[in-house]
């Protein structure tokens, strides 16, 4: 895509600090990190986000996470990483391309993924778990 940053760094037009690369993403740090140690991984081909990505995207894409994660902890010895994937403006999403968060966390960080949590009423998840399997 023509007006798309992620695009434009996968493709190598802007600069970036790579982590990971293979035919399929570039993991790159984020410059506004959450945390020190943020790492973002780029979809190579542009995807708008995970309800419209190639499900061999998908597929490999989980096993990078991973091993990235594992060099994250082992670099920063971190207390534990968030794993964030955002889909649609309503969720968070900024960027429509194809990307997860690696954010590195520490007891007490202050980093925040915040959501209030809420309840259902007796019999309520388990008629909305039934409507959704119903669309799967």
């Amino acid at each position: 895509m023509e007006n798309c940053i992620f695009c434009k760094i996968v493709n190598g037009d802007i600069p970036s600090a790579v982590v990971y690369e293979d035919e399929n993403f570039r993991a790159i740090m984020d410059i506004a990190p959450a945390a020190k140690g943020h790492v973002i991984l780029l979809s190579k081909a542009h995807m708008k986000d995970l309800t419209e990505a190639d499900d061999a995207v998908l597929s490999a894409a989980l096993p990078v996470v991973k091993r990235i994660s594992n060099a994250i902890k082992k670099t920063l010895s971190c207390d534990g990483i968030n794993v964030l994937q955002n889909n649609g403006t309503a969720a968070g999403q900024s960027v429509f391309h194809l990307h997860i968060h690696m954010i590195p966390r520490y007891d007490n960080d202050g980093v925040t993924v915040p959501w209030e949590q809420k309840s259902y009423a007796d019999g309520e998840a388990a008629e909305l778990a039934k409507k959704i399997a119903a669309n799967l």
